[in-house]
């Protein structure tokens, strides 16, 4: 390690006195101006991670659906997968060591984690439109150098692309070429090859409005179009040339709100869909010919792929083992469709990425969504080797005809991470190739009327959950209050759980009707307010 180096660099990125930042699941996050010296320690972080595996380590920088004023920096794993828990901790303690620490930081990292200095490193580097995002990346490379690893900057690109390509170099291109063009042609591929067998119905249900939250989703999705076919027409709204990102747009703002972004013209019946600020979420939506808007979430993403990855699953005839999983904020409704209608299990995991990401590998097909629009679906090895030996021997059509599809799904989905460009491919290759319209897939079910609320507290560590965050351990006497709310109401739940940024508790109720979600959300409010410890005046109606 060169100390000089690291010593005159480190006094260029200095940490601000006093300030303490978490890795959590969106890696750090913060005001722009606060991260120089975290995201120069986070190049320092995923040399060592990559010299600890030998293998190539992703740093993204963004603050995705954040507003454009905040920045903030993750890294990606070798398959493309999260950050390995055990380093997250390193990443808190690389970050918040003071100036005169750092070196003996970084020899404990190296210590317990048996990093040899000696070993080279790779990284792969990636930013979004943020006005910071240029200097930002100029200092994780830094980090780089330092430490002396190797670095290749993707410039602009969407977080669930810098997942991908670092995937592709991880497995030796097996996955797909490590380059925007790679990309470009593997989904736009699969794409061709999937919607050749829809019977495509008459020109409304080629176009395709999107709002890209003025963010990077707009330039990719400019850059991808001369890879579509003409059965797809796509109209980007909010592309970045007028306003500010993620302002009053975008699919954290439509699935919040509840209603249109700005920017986008409505008519009934369109259908509509939303990326967020890094393109690694997506809802759709539209409005009927009485001028009420509906959402389709999350759930209702998974709903629709389940439905079409079952029916192939049965075509196939193999002993395939699929499941969805759902955190507790999923809508009732979905879960009782998916159960009952359907015939699919569904298991509840905490709130987070990484859970649903770790359950979902759990199956040989496993579907997984947040309702919030982020999800995507993974196969497992022993299946997709399956899926691509009948696409070459089976001789019976009808199977031979659904492997291929089957083939093409794996293609065609992002399996590292959620990917709005991937999965608005998939759900608008399923719409077209069953012939239905978006009324007739938000139809499948309609959501139990629900209401989120939150309540500042004290000490939001008061809260202990379990049961996937569906019940409260402590304070004592909260879930027994909980449960008798509860059953005042008709089709009703509701929980609590703390915040993971902030000392805020979060409520979620649904119930038969929205007047009485909101009510029980009130009630529960109260109880977590005087048995939790609340701030300030009592939560009022």
């Amino acid at each position: 390690m060169d100390l000089e180096a690291l010593r005159k660099y480190s006094a260029l990125h200095p940490k601000p006195a006093g300030l303490t930042l978490q890795y959590g699941t969106a890696g750090f996050r913060s005001r722009a101006e606060q991260l120089d010296h975290i995201v120069f320690r986070m190049g320092l972080l995923a040399t060592l991670r990559s010299k600890a595996v030998a293998a190539t380590i992703g740093v993204m920088v963004t603050a995705s659906h954040n507003p454009e004023e905040d920045n903030g920096v993750k890294l990606v794993d070798p398959l493309g997968e999260m950050l390995h828990p055990s380093w997250e901790e390193y990443a808190t303690q690389l970050a918040n060591a003071e100036e005169q620490e750092l070196q003996n930081v970084i020899t404990e990292i190296c210590q317990k984690a048996a990093v040899n200095l000696h070993k080279d490193a790779s990284v792969f580097i990636g930013r979004d439109t943020r006005p910071s995002s240029k200097k930002l990346s100029q200092s994780v490379i830094d980090g780089i150098q330092v430490l002396g690893g190797q670095y290749h900057d993707y410039g602009l690109v969407t977080t669930p692309q810098l997942h991908y390509m670092v995937c592709c170099q991880n497995t030796q291109g097996q996955y797909g070429k490590a380059t925007l063009e790679g990309y470009y042609e593997k989904l736009s591929k699969a794409f061709m090859e999937l919607i050749k067998q829809s019977h495509c119905s008459g020109e409304s249900q080629k176009h395709l409005k999107i709002d890209c939250a003025n963010g990077i989703g707009a330039l990719k999705l400019s850059e991808m179009k001369p890879y579509f076919p003409q059965e797809v027409v796509i109209h980007i709204y909010n592309d970045g040339t007028k306003e500010k990102l993620n302002h009053l747009c975008g699919a954290d703002f439509v699935k919040v709100h509840q209603k249109p972004p700005g920017g986008l013209d409505m008519k009934p019946n369109e259908r509509c869909c939303s990326f967020d600020g890094d393109a690694d979420r997506i809802v759709y939506y539209f409005k009927d010919t009485a001028g009420h808007f509906h959402l389709i979430d999350g759930d209702k993403i998974a709903t629709l792929i389940s439905i079409f990855l079952k029916e192939l699953l049965a075509k196939v005839k193999q002993d395939f083992k699929m499941a969805v999983v759902q955190t507790a904020y999923a809508n009732g409704n979905s879960t009782r469709y998916l159960q009952e209608t359907l015939k699919v299990p569904v298991h509840c995991v905490k709130t987070g990425v990484k859970h649903l990401h770790h359950k979902a590998q759990e199956f040989d097909v496993g579907v997984y969504f947040e309702a919030n629009g982020h999800g995507t679906v993974l196969f497992s090895k022993a299946a997709e080797t399956k899926i691509r030996q009948l696409v070459k021997e089976e001789k019976d059509d009808e199977k031979r005809e659904a492997a291929k599809m089957l083939e093409n799904m794996i293609d065609l989905i992002n399996q590292t991470v959620g990917d709005a460009v991937s999965d608005m491919l998939v759900i608008e290759a399923i719409l077209a190739l069953k012939g239905l319209t978006v009324q007739q897939w938000d139809a499948l079910y309609t959501d139990l009327p629900n209401r989120l609320l939150k309540v500042q507290v004290a000490d939001r560590r008061v809260i202990d959950t379990t049961d996937a965050e569906r019940r409260a351990l402590t304070p004592p006497g909260l879930q027994e209050k909980i449960d008798a709310l509860v059953k005042k109401y008709k089709l009703s739940r509701a929980f609590v759980r703390p915040s993971g940024t902030e000392d805020v508790v979060r409520i979620y109720a649904e119930a038969d009707t929205q007047e009485n979600a909101d009510a029980l959300a009130h009630e529960v409010s109260l109880a977590v307010f005087h048995l939790a410890g609340g701030k300030g005046a009592p939560p009022q109606p």
